[in-house]
C-alpha cells in the first residue's frame, strides 16, 4: 500500500505530513507519562520494538499472491507491533519502518511518506488497539472456556478483525487521497470498488499471519502480550532474551531467505492501477505506469533525494535487478537498519529525558 508520490498534490502531501508529525509527537509524549508511571524503566522494550520493527520490515518483502486476481499482498504490520508494544510506540515503529523503506530502498514516495505513515501505521496501531484489541482483550468472551483456549481464542479473534478492519481503513484513506488531489483518471467509485476486495482479501491474510505470531508470543512469554489478563511469569516456556533471539532468526530467515519466493504480481495498491494484463488478468484502472498522477516540482525533488539514499532500490542491486544476492542483502540489511534506528532512537530519548530530569 506504499504510495508513490504521483499518487499526491503537495498540498493533500502536505496535510498528511502534519497529521503523522503531529501523531508522532502525541506517541512519544505519551511514552513519556508512561514511564513515569512505571516504578522502574521498562528494559523489554527497546528490543521488543526494534526485533519485531525489524520483523515487519522483512515481513513486508514477503508478497503473497491472492489467487485468482494477478495480485499479491503483503504484511502491514501496525497491528502486530501494537500488541507487543502498544499503540504509541508502535506507531513511532512503524514510522521508521517506513522512512528506511522509503529513503535506502525507494519504496513509497519521500513526498507520501506522511500519508504512507498514516494509511499503513494510523490504524493498526490506533483504532486496531483501541477499538478492537483492547475491548476484546479485556471482554469476557469465551469466559466459560478454560482460559488458555480463551485467551488463544481472543487473540486470534483480535488479530484478524484488526487487520481486516484497519487495512480496509487505510485502503479507503489512500482513495481519499487520490480524490482530494484531483486525480482525474481516478474516479472516487471504480477506484474504491477494486481497492476495498483485494485488500480485504489481503488483510485477511495478515490476520492469520498476525495470529502466529501473536500464538507464539503467548506460549512462549505471555506477559509480552498487551491487555492479557491474569499473567503470571510461572505460565512462561521461555526466556525472554530466548524468545527475543527466536524472532530475530525468524527476521534474518524471511529477509535473507524466503523474500527470494515472494510473488511478482503487483500488490493491491499497484494492481488496481495498472491491472496485471500482462499475465492475462484484469487491467482495472489501465494508468501508465511511466506517466501517470499529479506532476510537480516538490514530487520531482522529492525524487532527486531518494535517488541519491537509495542504496538498494527497489530491493535489488543497482543495475543488477536479477541477481537474488541484492534481495537477501535488502532484507538483512533493512532489518538490521530498522532495528539500528530504533535503537539509536530510544537511547536519544532516554538521554535527553535524563538530561532534563537532572536539571
Amino acid at each position: 500500500m506504499h504510495m508513490a508520490d504521483a499518487l499526491l498534490a503537495p498540498a493533500v502531501a502536505a496535510t498528511m505530513y502534519v497529521a503523522s508529525t503531529s501523531t508522532a509527537g502525541a506517541s512519544i509524549f505519551q511514552i513519556r507519562k508512561e514511564d513515569k508511571l512505571l516504578p522502574e524503566p521498562d528494559t523489554r522494550r527497546l528490543p521488543t520494538m526494534a526485533v519485531m520493527s525489524a520483523l515487519v520490515f522483512a515481513g513486508q518483502m514477503v508478497n503473497y499472491t491472492i489467487p485468482g486476481t494477478g495480485s499479491s499482498g503483503h504484511l502491514c504490520g501496525g497491528m502486530m507491533l501494537t500488541c507487543l508494544v502498544g499503540p504509541w510506540a508502535a506507531f513511532l515503529s512503524m514510522i521508521a519502518v517506513l522512512a528506511v523503506q522509503c529513503l535506502f530502498f525507494a519504496d513509497g514516495g519521500l513526498m507520501a511518506l506522511g500519508a504512507n505513515a498514516w494509511n499503513m501505521a494510523f490504524y493498526g496501531c490506533f483504532v486496531g488497539y483501541f477499538l478492537i484489541y483492547r475491548p476484546i482483550m479485556r471482554s469476557k468472551l469465551f469466559a466459560k472456556k478454560e482460559k488458555k483456549v480463551a485467551d488463544r481464542m481472543k487473540l486470534t479473534m483480535a488479530a484478524i478483525l484488526g487487520c481486516v478492519i484497519t487495512l480496509q481503513l487505510g485502503a479507503f484513506s489512500v482513495v481519499l487521497e487520490t480524490s482530494l488531489s484531483g486525480i482525474t483518471d481516478l474516479p472516487f467509485g471504480a477506484f474504491l470498488a477494486l481497492m476495498q476486495p483485494i485488500h480485504l482479501a489481503i488483510g485477511l491474510i495478515e490476520g492469520l499471519v498476525t495470529t502466529a505470531v501473536l500464538l507464539f508470543v503467548y506460549e512462549a512469554r505471555p506477559e509480552m502480550l498487551k491487555d492479557l489478563q491474569e499473567v503470571s511469569q510461572a505460565k512462561a516456556k521461555t526466556g525472554f532474551g530466548t524468545t527475543i533471539l527466536i524472532l530475530a532468526i525468524v527476521t534474518v530467515v524471511i529477509g535473507g531467505g524466503v523474500s527470494l519466493l515472494a510473488s511478482s504480481n503487483p500488490d493491491g495498491l499497484e494492481w488496481s492501477l495498472f491491472g496485471n494484463a500482462e499475465a492475462g488478468y484484469s487491467a482495472n484502472m489501465g494508468l501508465d505506469e511511466e506517466d501517470y498522477g499529479v506532476q510537480s516540482s516538490i514530487a520531482e525533488a522529492a525524487a532527486g533525494v531518494q535517488e541519491k539514499t537509495a542504496l538498494l532500490p527497489d530491493y535489488a542491486f543497482a543495475g543488477d535487478e536479477e541477481n537474488p544476492l541484492g534481495t537477501t542483502t535488502s532484507g538483512i540489511v533493512g532489518a538490521g537498519m530498522v532495528a539500528a534506528l530504533i535503537a539509536v532512537i530510544t537511547v536519544v530519548g532516554n538521554l535527553f529525558r535524563r538530561k532534563k530530569a537532572t536539571n
